[in-house]
């Protein structure tokens, strides 16, 4: 299952998607971990100190890789200076899978330990610096995300979780269809809810699969103006957390001390994960891929690779669970 959580800045997204990622881990599930927020946070929330989430490798700057990797003995496309984050697999490309090594998660990757023995990958973006002003755009660093999602196979009780950037901003490419499930965290506010409406708006065609977790929820009032606000979209919320406290004061406890109530809102959060399987479309997700691959060669990606990228669009290829990770015979 790949997972988005997403939210307004100072929502909890980050707090909210470190403690799903631990039940994953606590439960024996494999688990990929994507730091693909704008301010890299993920790896402190779960467990790391300042000194070892600094030196997580960045997956923008390891972009060539993944390029020459996933590019495989793909025929259509001419090199891996060609490859742009919409650049689609086709026959003879080098797919990934969540319970694999491989030479992307090698360089890219950091098994992060939990409780008990229990441990996840952590990939990230890479911080945005004072030295990519003015030259650099944040989605170019996501853009390893969305393109190791393209190649992707993932199949049952196989997680990706992704913390993404705060607000609507990934809606500047496809990425927001590249989820099996989208968890937008909301606090009981009118600016709270406000992000959940443009997502709403914005995924209404593409079938995007969005529920609601409410963060920050203190009473009956703030579960109230939720429900008025979003509806049926509301899966569950989570109070207070002197667990959370700890955790945000480099002290978090053992996982399983967690509060009740906040267990069994993560427990919702899980089972509706799971549920999203019985909805996946792999032909739908193949052809989102390259609407929006289109659109991007079109606008910008043509003109910066000097090649016509409509030509890597492989109309027999279909994306699936089935199919061998090496590279197929052209």
């Amino acid at each position: 299952m790949k997972i988005a959580f997403v939210g307004k800045g100072g929502s909890g997204k980050t707090t909210l998607s470190s403690l799903f990622i631990r039940r994953l881990a606590a439960h024996r599930v494999p688990v990929i971990a994507v730091d693909a927020d704008i301010n890299q946070h993920l790896g402190a929330a779960l467990g790391l100190d300042e000194t070892e989430a600094a030196a997580l490798p960045a997956m923008g700057a390891h972009l060539p890789l993944i390029k020459d990797y996933l590019r495989g003995t793909n025929p259509r496309i001419a090199s891996a200076d060609t490859m742009i984050k919409t650049t689609p697999p086709g026959k003879g490309s080098r797919l990934l899978r969540v319970d694999e090594d491989n030479p992307v998660y090698a360089a890219c990757a950091r098994t992060v330990g939990l409780d008990e023995g229990t441990s996840v990958r952590l990939m990230a973006t890479g911080p945005f610096t004072e030295s990519d002003l003015g030259v650099a755009c944040y989605h170019s660093k996501v853009g390893a995300v969305e393109l190791c999602l393209n190649h992707l196979v993932d199949g049952p009780g196989e997680y990706v979780v992704v913390d993404m950037t705060a607000g609507s901003d990934s809606f500047a490419s496809g990425m927001f269809t590249r989820f099996d499930m989208t968890f937008l965290v909301a606090e009981p506010t009118r600016k709270g809810v406000s992000v959940y409406r443009q997502y709403k708006e914005y995924a209404r065609d593409f079938g995007i699969c969005l529920r609601v977790v409410g963060n920050k929820v203190q009473g009956q009032d703030d579960l109230d103006f939720l429900r008025d606000e979003v509806g049926d979209d509301l899966l569950t919320t989570f109070g207070h957390s002197d667990w959370v406290r700890a955790m945000e004061k480099g002290r978090p406890p053992l996982f399983e001390l967690l509060e009740g109530a906040n267990h069994q809102a993560l427990a919702a959060l899980h089972e509706a994960a799971d549920a999203s399987y019985e909805r996946r479309d792999w032909h739908r997700y193949t052809r989102q891929m390259v609407h929006f691959h289109l659109k991007n060669a079109e606008s910008w990606g043509n003109a910066k690779t000097g090649a016509d990228l409509a030509a890597q669009v492989d109309p027999a290829f279909v994306l699936g669970e089935r199919m061998p990770a090496t590279p197929q015979p052209a």
